[in-house]
């Protein structure tokens, strides 16, 4: 096989061979600042960010995948390379948001900042009787009670100050535990950086946003990192002095992990019990000390809002085909939802395919990287456990992402290195396995030229379709989640003008601040109601919604707020049309029930008159 590294370098001299990587990285960055200059969001379609990217953003992602791909076959090229070009990818991926659109993303990172806003406001943890169902964040308070913290260490005036950053910070968090997992398995350079690069642009579910998953993950990826690094080796390995200090950082981290989410102590248990139970991991300690702090906070802490959802928990338990389907109001419509959706997909699906393909043709990596695919297949059975929302299916994926990109990434190199005899558990007498060498003339004998281009430049298109997919499957859907500056003013002018004990209406939650001030101002959102209620909204708007509303006692106010951002989510998500959207505006409009208190470009907010809700 030829090796696309063996290409004679540009200009001769060990110096020009050592520094050409950085033609491509430097010209692909260049290219990405011009396209980001150049890119108009004012106008988003279906397809969010990817009709609206300037072409040298394509032409730049290109030359990157391109130099990566030359750069990490080289047999003899340092780390510092690959780090750089898979740096460069996550600024591509995951800052082009951030400097393209002036207001942070996707509501659920707007509500992350109430909680957090409530929480600095509020003084301390608060039950449901006060707050109803937004106590579920007071009972995992970690994320936001350190975001909180961080707040005021900061002296900003909240967390939307720099949330938009945020998926490229808790992006580079990931780095440094994949890569001490990947190494306890393997000292190919090739094989280590190419499954950072795949892990990055498959990861494409969006869990990096201003969240307590984001944290959690990795935080996830590094007990991990820990318990495969220091418990699964034999020889050599830590005593048992080490092996407490190491399990107290385990235990650290879990606390960290338990305090601020609900599911992923879940996914870790059933990975750290997946090792134990098959013999890859010989002490149990991480795995007891992790079911202990888990159990302990669900049953204290956590046990308001766990005893409320378990009637619903045990339902979901063993009904799988229930657990991945998506609710009411949750299947992409239209040509742009669909094809962003279907992309998304694809990548999965292909990244997938290549990490059974990776462990079927690796026989010595699938021997010696064997802890590693339990991990990756461990989350598998929590499809089966519950619907997480209709969400699960999602988490899982993610969740199964770094092994499986260990794999995948073994399909597309010729041969791989594993850790030296004795390096690792289970180590045998070939303990270094297969090395880069090309292999013998009798297992692949020689073609011709054309065919060994094919062969050699086959990964690196396969490389390049999964790097160009992770755009659409991430940013198509930027039409939703982009809410303009005339968007977040119109919100915060409502918010400014409700008194205690007000409540706002919207068709959806898809707007920047849907749950400021939660702690006195009431929120609804019908298209969440049940389906016959909203079909007698479209039916009669402005009499149906008044009566709803006429319960708010006084001083409170009721008002209903029409935003595009409602727009977009309940046309590219199958909740109610634009036509419809507009029948009901109309409707309230002119009703004489409502009177128009504020509008702009992004929408409009209405307040229910007294006396029309009285008469209702």
């Amino acid at each position: 096989m030829t090796d696309l590294s063996d290409l004679p370098p540009a200009w001769p001299g060990r110096r020009g061979r050592a520094a050409w990587p950085a033609v491509p990285l430097l010209a692909a960055l260049a290219l990405w600042a011009y396209a980001v200059r150049h890119t108009d969001v004012s106008r988003l379609d279906d397809f969010g960010l990817v009709t609206a990217l300037h072409p040298g953003f394509w032409a730049g992602l290109v030359v990157l995948t391109v130099g990566f791909w030359l750069t990490v076959r080289g047999p003899r090229r340092s780390g510092g390379w690959p780090a750089a070009y898979v740096l460069g990818l996550l600024l591509m991926e995951r800052a082009t948001q951030a400097v393209l659109y002036p207001t942070p993303l996707y509501a659920w990172a707007w509500k992350h900042d109430g909680v957090v806003e409530h929480l600095l406001t509020a003084g301390g943890l608060q039950t449901a009787d006060r707050i109803g169902d937004m106590a579920v964040y007071d009972q995992w308070p970690g994320f936001f009670a350190a975001q909180a913290a961080l707040v005021r260490l900061l002296g900003v005036e909240s967390a939307a100050m720099y949330m938009a950053w945020w998926p490229l910070v808790s992006s580079l968090m990931l780095l440094l535990p994949l890569l001490l997992i990947y190494r306890t398995f393997t000292e190919d350079h090739r094989l280590i950086w190419t499954a950072v690069w795949l892990f990055y642009v498959a990861n494409w579910v969006g869990q990096d946003y201003f969240s307590p998953q984001s944290v959690a993950f990795a935080l996830h990826l590094g007990v991990l990192a820990v318990v495969l690094r220091r418990h699964g080796r034999s020889g050599g390995g830590p005593g048992r002095q080490g092996q407490a200090v190491w399990t107290a950082v385990v235990g650290v981290m879990v606390v960290a992990i338990v305090i601020s989410h609900q599911l992923t102590p879940g996914m870790l248990v059933v990975s750290l019990l997946a090792l134990c139970l098959l013999r890859r991991h010989r002490d149990w300690a991480p795995a007891v000390t992790t079911v202990v702090i888990f159990l302990a906070w669900c049953l204290t802490a956590a046990l308001p809002f766990l005893s409320a959802a378990l009637p619903d928990m045990i339902r979901s338990v063993g009904d799988v085909g229930g657990n991945v389907a998506t609710g009411y109001g949750a299947t992409p419509t239209g040509t742009g939802a669909v094809a962003t959706s279907w992309a998304a997909r694809l990548l999965s699906g292909s990244v997938l395919l290549l990490a059974v393909a990776g462990v079927w043709r690796q026989r010595v990596l699938r021997r010696r990287a064997m802890p590693l695919l339990l991990v990756a297949a461990a989350p598998l059975p929590m499809l089966a456990a519950s619907s997480y929302g209709s969400e699960m299916i999602f988490r899982v994926l993610m969740f199964m992402l770094p092994g499986a990109a260990f794999f995948a990434a073994s399909a597309l190199l010729p041969g791989v290195r594993t850790l030296a005899a004795g390096a690792e558990a289970g180590a045998g007498p070939r303990g270094r396995g297969t090395g880069p060498s090309e292999p013998s003339a009798g297992r692949r004998p020689a073609s011709s030229a054309v065919r060994r281009g094919v062969r050699a430049g086959g990964p690196l298109l396969v490389l390049l379709a999964a790097t160009s997919a992770f755009v659409p499957s991430y940013s198509g859907k930027d039409r939703i989640n982009y809410f303009p500056p005339q968007e977040v003013a119109l919100v915060r002018q409502l918010f400014d003008r409700a008194v205690e004990g007000s409540t706002v209406v919207a068709a959806n939650r898809n707007y920047p601040l849907a749950h400021a001030s939660y702690g006195t101002i009431d929120h609804y959102w019908f298209t969440e109601d049940d389906r016959r209620h909203v079909d007698e909204i479209v039916r009669d708007p402005a009499a149906t919604l008044a009566r709803d509303m006429a319960g708010v006692e006084r001083p409170g106010r009721a008002y209903l707020l029409l935003t595009q951002g409602q727009r977009a989510n309940s046309e590219m998500n199958g909740q109610l049309t634009g036509v419809q959207l507009d029948r009901i505006e109309e409707s309230v409009a002119g009703s004489g029930l409502f009177r128009l208190v504020a509008e702009n470009s992004a929408g409009a907010v209405y307040e229910l008159r007294r006396e029309g809700g009285a008469a209702r």
